[in-house]
């Protein structure tokens, strides 16, 4: 299947994951996309579960993602990015939809889970490539399942409150909060050509 968004067939993203140093953790690939870092996480599965059978039952389920950049992983992120993604099931059709709400707001419907989940982690704002080419970095996905207290403070007038996604990034998950995570590095801008 080849990604229409990004250009990039399987087999692309494959040859990007093999470009990535020895020792990186493989389960995020990242490439650059003109002067930004865009990700993919083809394993993690996150229609399964609690959210699964949230969408079974008629419901929505909302997902909030985070992608921080850093050059050294004691020191604080040197750049994050912050999405929310709300994604509905057809129970007639047995196909899912998704919203990313953040700016710019997108849409997608009528796809089976594997695709729903590729199209949301693919949405995820990309990361400014501000690092020299030789720098090292690392790069850390974190996916969520916001609960209802979590979410609706989330949503304003203008799509996402992008302070309140931090403080809940920044305070450990619940002990029954659905959360993945996936990492990359360290890497190099002139590896990623």
């Amino acid at each position: 299947m080849e990604s229409r968004e990004s250009g990039l067939t399987r087999r692309q993203w494959f040859l990007v994951a093999l470009a990535a140093p020895a020792g990186s953790d493989q389960t995020l690939l990242v490439r650059r996309d003109g002067d930004h870092l865009r990700v993919s996480a083809p394993q993690i599965r996150f229609l399964t579960g609690k959210p699964l059978e949230q969408l079974r039952n008629g419901n929505t389920a909302s997902f909030a993602c985070q992608v921080t950049l850093t050059t050294d992983m004691a020191t604080a992120p040197l750049v994050r990015a912050i999405d929310r993604f709300v994604v509905s099931y057809d129970l007639w059709e047995e196909k899912f939809s998704a919203i990313r709400v953040g700016p710019p707001r997108r849409s997608v419907s009528r796809l089976n889970q594997p695709a729903t989940e590729a199209w949301c982690l693919d949405q995820t704002l990309a990361i400014p490539a501000s690092l020299t080419p030789l720098r090292r970095f690392s790069i850390r996905l974190e996916l969520r399942v916001e609960e209802g207290k979590d979410a609706a403070p989330l949503i304003g007038e203008p799509g996402i409150n992008i302070m309140r996604l931090i403080e809940l990034f920044s305070r450990p998950p619940r002990a029954q909060q659905p959360r993945w995570l996936a990492s990359a590095g360290p890497l190099k801008l002139a590896d990623l050509k």
